[in-house]
């Protein structure tokens, strides 16, 4: 059983940063890609970045270029967003997701997800 949970969500000012975690647990088997997904209150849930097994391969949405970085720890099982430069729009429940196969922006094919930490960005 895989399990994934994130936390280090919270309230921050515009411009501010924030650092999301989420501890892996349970099986794989084959090295997992990762990934970061968000939902704002009323929206369908959307893409914000991946990342391979290995670290070596990252993918974002353009709406975070270049302000987020996602990276991973597999000796800790351990997944992260820094997220900096945030803004009001930014505001939304994270998800952090595995899947078996490589990393894939389409969302019904990841496999596991956590159940989310809410970021709000004040302006």
């Amino acid at each position: 059983q895989v399990q994934l949970v994130e936390s280090g969500g919270g309230l921050v000012q515009a411009g501010g940063s924030l650092r999301l975690s989420c501890a892996v647990s349970g099986r794989f088997f084959s090295g997992p890609a990762m990934g970061w997904f968000r939902q704002a209150p009323g929206k369908g849930r959307e893409f914000v970045g991946l990342i391979n097994w290995s670290g070596g391969t990252t993918d974002y949405a353009d709406f975070v270029k270049g302000r987020f970085t996602i990276s991973r720890d597999n000796t800790k099982a351990m997944l992260y967003l820094q997220m900096n430069s945030l803004k009001p729009e930014d505001t939304a429940v994270y998800y952090c997701a595995a899947r078996a196969g490589g990393p894939v922006r389409l969302i019904a094919l990841w496999d596991y997800w956590g159940r989310g930490t809410q970021v709000t960005v004040s302006s």
